[in-house]
């Protein structure tokens, strides 16, 4: 394995490695030329001793030949040519005395880089041994960390568990926060804004610093920055998904069908997302939910098909489904699905009354029996085609109009079947006993079992049929809006009067449930009049806020953010369940 950079003197090694190469190269080809050039001052020399021995051929002819007169100039011959062989051997000998020590000069160099290889490749391979050990310990710690990290999840989760069963024993609202992107209408300047101003009011000043935690960073001129938090059951940065949204509310469905009431209701300013949030998007044609894309469904259609598949589940005939929708337009609550004498749909004002119960109810309600959930979204569509709208500077297409979509199940079980709460049980005990002391049986265990289960109170119950009634509330509150950012005058400015006074009545019930007061004021709107069973009573109650990111909406934020903090703080005793039985058991 290579040793990665910055982790010893590898690198330096290597270059010393190549330059020793390098010298030992350059050498070698010294040496290759030197025994050229021996090689061919060898056949010099042979040719000068194959020349002189042909010149001293010559000579002993010409001396034959010319005689003594002669005699002289040849031996002037062979002595220059004696010395000029002298010297030639002379120069190979110092040639060849210069090859070997040029040789052995080679040799010692060559070891000597051999031995700086070998050591700079023994670091190496001490460098790759450390290097492999600091992998495994890196991987150990990745290891660790993801072990860590995965029990820091299921300890979040249990916290968070055991944080919702508090909240259902002590019977608080559960609040959560979304936080919406930024949109391109955020960008538009309004008539009242200046440019200064409008810079400004593009800056995001809302962030989710984590799942529960919402980070606001308030700035007034001429005052130092203050960062505000608040703290809720969940948040949802503006990346989060529809479906994670859902996740978080599918559980309340199961609480549904196991017996308890539940509300989810969106709140938050104009232009939040409370509509795109409770519905998805919709086409403004003929509000049609998008269905090309499913993953955009908001938490009122995905309810009611996890609502669906849940019966699905259970016994046929176990359970049936109807469907309500109201809307709470200037004060006054208008049945949506009810039809004219020509039988066409139109949305005809209803009165929200107090039962002897002390229940809220709408006399004259109607209410559509459906059996899947394209039937309850066909419904729905018609219910939002009459739905007020008008167009605002905030938003295009602001709803005008609190509307309620309420979802009744009714569960039919047989008295054998039907579930008991512990003071049930405690009644049954003493009808037991006075039964048995009525009938006397012997007291030995099966007769005691057959006393409990013949006697005449649980015969006549186990053959008497029961309804249990539970409801889910689906509710998207009209936005809350400043008059002079939205523009509105006329006949809008009085929607908008009514939706702030019917929020601010909303408020009001909150603070006085939490502060526990005598007189909870319910009839001061008809909006807390209507939810008075979700809000006070004993539902269990999600509230969503929508807030917007840009500073151009910080005061109408903090406003919702305030409201979910003293929603969050309600303590309405702990929540009833209905009777109903294990069905899943008799399936």
């Amino acid at each position: 394995m290579r040793p990665r950079g910055g982790f010893g003197p590898g690198p330096v090694w290597a270059q010393r490695v190549r330059q020793l190469e390098h010298r030992a190269r350059t050498q070698e080809e010294r040496i290759i030329v030197l025994e050229t050039e021996n090689a061919a001052l060898h056949l010099k020399l042979a040719a000068y001793q194959g020349w002189a021995g042909r010149g001293v051929n010559e000579i002993l002819q010409l001396y034959s030949s010319h005689g003594q007169q002669q005699k002289f100039q040849r031996s002037s011959v062979v002595i220059y040519l004696h010395e000029a062989m002298k010297s030639l051997k002379q120069d190979v000998k110092s040639l060849r005395s210069f090859a070997l020590e040029l040789s052995k000069d080679f040799q010692r160099q060559y070891k000597a880089c051999l031995y700086q290889v070998l050591t700079a490749v023994q670091g190496i391979q001490l460098q790759n041994e450390a290097m492999q050990m600091f992998q495994m310990k890196a991987f150990d710690l990745e290891q660790s960390l993801q072990e860590v990290t995965e029990r820091y999840e299921r300890e979040k989760q249990k916290r968070r568990a055991l944080h919702n069963s508090l909240v259902e024993l002590r019977g608080n609202i559960r609040v959560h926060c979304r936080i919406r992107p930024s949109l391109p209408f955020d960008h538009a300047a309004g008539h009242t804004i200046s440019q200064d101003r409008h810079r400004n009011s593009l800056e995001n000043v809302a962030y989710a610093i984590d799942d529960e935690t919402v980070l606001v960073k308030c700035s007034r001129p001429g005052h130092a920055p203050i960062n505000k938090t608040f703290q809720f059951e969940r948040v949802y940065s503006a990346t989060e998904s529809q479906d994670t949204v859902f996740a978080d509310v599918a559980p309340l469905l199961t609480s549904l069908l196991d017996g308890y009431n539940v509300c989810i209701m969106a709140y938050g300013q104009t232009g939040s997302g409370k509509t795109y949030t409770m519905l998805g998007p919709q086409l403004e044609e003929n509000l049609a939910f998008v269905s090309e894309d499913e993953s955009e469904l908001g938490i009122i259609p995905r309810a009611t098909q996890e609502l669906f598949r849940l019966i699905s589940e259970k016994p046929p005939g176990s359970y049936w489904v109807e469907v309500s929708v109201v809307e709470v337009y200037n004060n006054e609550v208008f049945d949506l699905l009810a039809k004219d004498s020509c039988g066409k749909a139109s949305g005809i004002r209803r009165d929200v009354v107090t039962t002897r119960e002390g229940k809220s109810d709408v006399p004259l309600l109607t209410y559509e029996t459906v059996a899947n959930a394209s039937e309850f979204l066909h419904l729905v569509i018609k219910g939002l085609q009459l739905r007020v709208r008008h167009p605002t500077l905030v938003h295009a297409h602001s709803s005008r109009s609190h509307l309620v979509v309420t979802l009744t199940i009714t569960t039919i079980v047989s008295g054998d079947n039907f579930g008991t709460s512990w003071e049930d049980e405690q009644i049954n005990q003493r009808l037991n006993k006075e039964v048995s002391c009525t009938y006397p049986q012997k007291r030995d265990s099966k007769s005691t079992s057959s006393s409990r289960a013949s006697s005449p109170t649980q015969l006549e119950a186990a053959e008497k049929p029961k309804q249990v009634k539970t409801r889910l509330q689906l509710v998207d509150l009209a936005g809350s809006e400043c008059v002079g950012m939205s523009g509105v005058t006329g006949a809008a400015l009085r929607e908008t009067s009514c939706i702030n006074r019917s929020l601010s009545a909303l408020a009001d019930v909150l603070g006085a449930i939490a502060e526990q007061r005598s007189h909870v004021p319910y009839r001061n709107s008809k909006l807390t009049h209507l939810l008075q069973d979700s809000v006070g009573g004993d539902a269990k109650l999600l509230v969503m806020l929508c807030i917007s990111p840009s500073q151009k909406y910080l005061t109408e934020s903090m406003q919702s953010l305030g409201f979910g903090t003293r929603a969050r703080q309600v303590q309405r005793g702990q929540i009833k369940k209905r009777n109903l039985p294990l069905l899943s058991k008799t399936k």
